[in-house]
């Protein structure tokens, strides 16, 4: 009799820790804690097309590139490409995105693109550049 109600207490014990570990990495998956967060972007640069960075001049709306991220020139059509070639811009203070090579052109959901390079970039109210690596 002992040796039944100690096996029956073993295995009631064994199913209880088993059942909790599985709780407890269920409960890890749910939770998503590596997911990316949105950081400042570095410099306040974003990457294009062709490997070429670019950064705003919220003073003036002038957009600025560097192959090198040193030297800085005027771009002067004001525009660069994302992950999937779109034309992006930014139109009487809107970030908008054309998908048929500028000839018509949209305002771009939550100000939110995709770098060549799979970063994710995004330009808030005051126009500050954030990014996040990894998918959205």
């Amino acid at each position: 009799m002992k040796k039944f109600i100690f096996m029956v207490a073993f295995a009631t014990g064994s199913l209880l820790i088993a059942s909790t570990a599985t709780a407890k990495e269920e409960m890890l998956i749910v939770t998503g804690d590596n997911e990316s967060k949105w950081m400042k972007a570095d410099g306040g640069t974003w990457l294009g097309a062709d490997k070429t960075w670019y950064k705003l001049n919220t003073k003036d709306a002038t957009l600025w590139m560097s192959k090198d991220g040193k030297e800085w020139m005027s771009a002067t059509n004001g525009m660069w490409q994302d992950k999937e070639g779109k034309w992006l811009k930014i139109d009487m203070k809107v970030l908008k995105w054309s998908a048929d090579g500028g000839k018509t052109w949209v305002e771009v959901p939550d100000w939110k693109w995709e770098a060549p390079d799979g970063t994710w970039y995004k330009f808030d109210k005051d126009w500050t550049v954030w990014s996040m690596k990894g998918k959205m």
